[in-house]
């Protein structure tokens, strides 16, 4: 007899399954194609909008949470199977197009933004990468990406009571995501593995599509691996410094015994950020394998590789203690024979100095031949950061460049934006996007169907951040007074402000509240009202970060600032999309210079949206007096908290006077005609300059092209370039000591000035030892002196020509012991500038193969 009364359950499991008829619809939702592609986005929300929204946009998700029922609706659909078709159609003959004829390149980057529902990502960096991904799609150019997969990715934010940012780590279910194992020809998971201290680490490898470039993604989490290597892989920038290090050993070495498993050889090698620099060490290792020297190797892995910085600080770049880098790379240098010694220097300035801890950018910066900034200013700062890696240069004459960030036009520029820029600009956008003639049509648009979409984008955004809103204050148990009250205060007629970014401290996001009686004035005029909508995360260890989202929220709970002020939970790129498109104006406010570039106030400004900011990173680049406003680039205090309160002064001031007024100026139906003109301004003359066709343009002419022809010329003929300039660099390298000046004959300033119009005339004999006349070079420098800084402002190379030593001075003769090479170097310049300045020779090693002067930074001042 049976007498068990309590439930009994036992698990069933039924697959779902997409009907074969709509098999092109699992297809779509398998290539982040649809993640760009609004009329696929639109197919996918048409089939249910409320599990759309529940599924945060994942088409994936959507399909596996279909019951039957559904199904059988979607195929008697006909006018959905129609769009489905149509979408197909278009997706297909997207993929069909044969590839651009161009350089093909391994593109390394901690983090990938390709959408909020794949959490590969924590800001800017990453979303840049994905963005660039897709415009390589795209432009169908021959690259691929490579990367990790991240079981948590990185945190959700939600707010306490008190407004402390909380930090909560959800799994991915992977099943749920575009991805898909990569397999050898045995159908087993391709896997690469990588020695750690006293064990092997096991990754194996998936594929995600991103239209037409794969991105490969490496995963520890794996029963081969111990739970403290499984944990590798599960967060983003999570744990200690060692974990961080485990992290980049992976995604660079990994990385390239990765490309090695699936028998990709890239001509060009992209570290997009110093996370990426082991690739540089496994290339080396791999090389010296093969019987090249080290030297050899290095100009191979040179000739190939770019390295993009992103940190304007140097406290910004990850770096890892001398301990630390043996326990993991003590055999690793053993095996090429390589002492430790010359390792360890490779990731130092001072490679005497045991205090100096191994820098992953002074790494890449060694072994690449070209190295970027990513915004002008950010390329001037740039080069002061690593000016010490080249003594004897100035900042400004490094070879670090720069290309200025951008953004994918497809991913961020709103569905109505999009459809009237081609209606107005015509079909020759898709290839012309960085045209600004195509552009200044919009000047052309009626002013009310500007206004039109703006109101449109606004309500979507109001839409939704009452919803989010609504949401997050239910679960703080805030009172149903407090809720209404914010709730009620959205109107699409209020002037929006949108400030969403990573909270740094340097971003000064609370910059708006150093007067906030000030403020308050300013936002609570009942005919002029004004709202601030905030977002964003703060690194878990970033405690000064946090203290700002703190403040920020204390100031929203003043009851002056309630529905005025908002700070939105759980900052992603669903949010920075709303906002992008929804706000009238983006504020950035960073100290300056140290906003590397920024890209969400390019978003912005795609959508019609007008940026007030400080002159640094883009805006610096980006910025006309009737397209926006700006706080000045250069700072008029070096007392930062000062400096603060002028800036914040200076807002209060430009609101109140200049932006408010306009936007408020307007006629019978709503429309402010300057504001309008201002956004048009915008429209035409800074959109077209930041979109990642024109970033993709840049790498390829500045870089890639360059690269491409570097290796070839490096490889050509058994690497015989290669391995002659590594002879010439070692010659020259062990005869640079016994270069001698044997004779100096210089105009003498001290006993007269020389009148303007004048030549300089200086003439230096060199005794070049064993080396050749063509193997040195000497120039002459004329400097001047501004804030006890010598700049440069003229620089002179000297004629050579072999000499005799019968022609010497008879005084010269005790220099010179008869036995080297004698080079005469001489100067006869006109003198076109006047005032008092410095002046200077310099000898440097010349040769054909060099890239720049940097490529063999070896100099001597005489």
């Amino acid at each position: 007899m049976i007498e068990n009364n309590a439930p009994q359950w036992k698990r069933l499991y039924i697959q779902s399954k997409v009907p074969s008829e709509l098999e092109s619809l699992e297809k779509l939702a398998n290539n982040l194609w649809w993640s760009w592609n609004y009329d696929a986005l639109n197919l996918f929300a048409s089939i249910d909008q409320k599990k759309w929204s529940e599924v945060h946009h994942n088409p994936i998700a959507l399909l596996d949470i279909l019951d039957y029922e559904a199904y059988q609706n979607l195929l008697a659909d006909e006018s959905f199977l129609a769009k489905l078709k149509d979408v197909y159609e278009r997706f297909e003959d997207y993929m069909k197009v044969a590839p651009k004829k161009s350089p093909s390149i391994a593109y390394f980057c901690m983090e990938y933004g390709l959408h909020a529902s794949f959490k590969l990502y924590s800001g800017g960096l990453g979303v840049l990468a994905g963005d660039f991904l897709k415009e390589a799609s795209d432009e169908n150019i021959n690259m691929i990406g490579i990367g990790l997969l991240y079981r948590y990715g990185y945190f959700n934010q939600k707010l306490s009571t008190h407004g402390e940012q909380v930090a909560n780590y959800e799994p991915q279910r992977f099943t749920y995501l575009p991805i898909e194992p990569v397999r050898n020809a045995q159908g087993d998971w391709e896997k690469v593995q990588v020695q750690l201290p006293g064990r092997v680490l096991t990754a194996k490898i998936w594929k995600a599509n991103v239209g037409r470039i794969a991105l490969y993604l490496l995963d520890t989490d794996i029963e081969e691996n111990s739970d403290e290597d499984k944990f590798i892989t599960h967060q983003l920038y999570g744990g200690d410094q060692e974990n961080r290090l485990k992290q980049e050993i992976l995604l660079g070495i990994g990385g390239i015994r990765l490309l090695e498993a699936l028998q990709h050889q890239p001509e060009v090698f992209h570290l997009n950020e110093g996370h990426a620099a082991f690739i540089g060490l496994e290339r080396l290792r791999n090389y010296v394998k093969q019987g090249f020297s080290i030297s050899e190797a290095s100009e191979l892995i040179r000739s190939s590789s770019l390295f993009t910085t992103h940190t304007p600080v140097p406290a910004g770049h990850d770096a890892f203690p001398e301990g630390m880098m043996w326990q993991y790379f003590n055999e690793f240098a053993s095996a090429m024979s390589m002492s430790w010694e010359k390792f360890i220097a490779l990731g130092r300035v001072n490679p005497d100095n045991k205090e100096e801890v191994f820098s992953m950018s002074n790494l890449a910066s060694k072994l690449s031949q070209e190295v970027n900034g990513v915004s002008k200013i950010h390329g001037e700062v740039s080069r002061e950061m690593f000016r010490s890696l080249y003594p004897g240069f100035e900042a400004e004459e490094l070879h670090i460049d720069y290309v200025t960030n951008s953004v994918h036009y497809y991913s961020w520029t709103a569905e109505a934006w999009q459809k009237l820029y081609a209606k107005t600009f015509g079909k020759s956008l898709v290839k012309n996007q960085s045209d600004i003639k195509l552009w200044e049509k919009i000047k052309k648009v009626p002013d009310g169907d500007i206004m039109h979409i703006k109101r449109q984008q606004k309500r979507l955004l109001i839409d939704e951040v009452k919803l989010r809103l609504e949401k997050s204050m239910r679960a703080r148990y805030e009172s149903p007074k407090k809720i209404v009250t914010t709730l009620n205060a959205f109107d699409e007629n209020t002037l929006i402000f949108g400030f969403a970014r990573r909270f740094a401290t340097y971003k000064r996001a609370a910059l708006l509240f150093r007067n906030p009686e000030r403020l308050a004035k300013i936002v609570n005029k009942a005919e002029r009202p004004v709202q601030f909508i905030f977002a964003g995360k703060a690194h878990p260890a970033d405690k000064g970060g946090q203290d700002l989202i703190r403040q920020i929220y204390d100031i929203a709970q003043r009851p002056d600032f309630i529905g005025k002020v908002i700070f939105l939970e759980d900052y992603d790129m669903d949010i920075a999309k709303i906002m992008v498109q929804g706000v009238d104006v983006w504020l950035n406010t960073p100290t300056r210079p140290l906003e590397a570039s920024g890209t969400s106030g390019m978003k912005a400004t795609m959508n019609g949206v007008i940026n007030f900011s400080v002159l640094d990173g883009w805006w610096a680049e980006g910025y006309r007096p009737d397209a926006g406003w700006a706080l000045p680039e250069h700072r008029t205090y070096d007392n930062q908290d000062i400096q603060n309160e002028l800036d914040a002064e200076t807002m209060y001031s430009m609101l109140e006077n200049e932006i408010i007024p306009e936007y408020y100026e307007q006629d019978e139906e709503g429309v402010s005609q300057a504001w309008v003109a201002r956004m048009k301004n915008a429209i035409a003359y800074i959109a077209p300059q930041f979109t990642m066709k024109r970033m993709m343009d840049d790498y390829h002419h500045k870089f890639y092209l360059k690269l491409a022809e570097r290796n070839k010329l490096m490889n050509k003929d058994g690497q015989k370039a290669a391995k002659e300039l590594s002879e010439w660099k070692g010659r020259i390298q062990g005869n640079w000591k016994n270069i001698n000046v044997v004779e100096r004959d210089i105009y003498n300033f001290a006993n007269a000035p020389l009148p303007l119009g004048e030549d300089i005339k200086a003439s230096i004999i060199l005794d070049v030892g064993e080396l050749k006349p063509e193997d040195i070079s000497v120039e002459m420098l004329i400097a001047r002196r501004e804030d006890n800084e010598l700049k440069i402002v003229a620089s002179y190379e000297m004629q050579k020509q072999k000499v005799k030593p019968a022609v010497l001075a008879a005084e010269s003769q005790g220099n010179f012991n008869g036995e080297g090479v004698l080079v005469r170097y001489t100067c006869n310049k006109q003198v076109t500038f006047s005032g008092v300045y410095e002046y200077g020779f310099r000898v440097y090693p010349t040769h054909s193969l060099l890239a720049h002067r940097q490529d063999f930074s070896l100099l001597s001042w005489i």
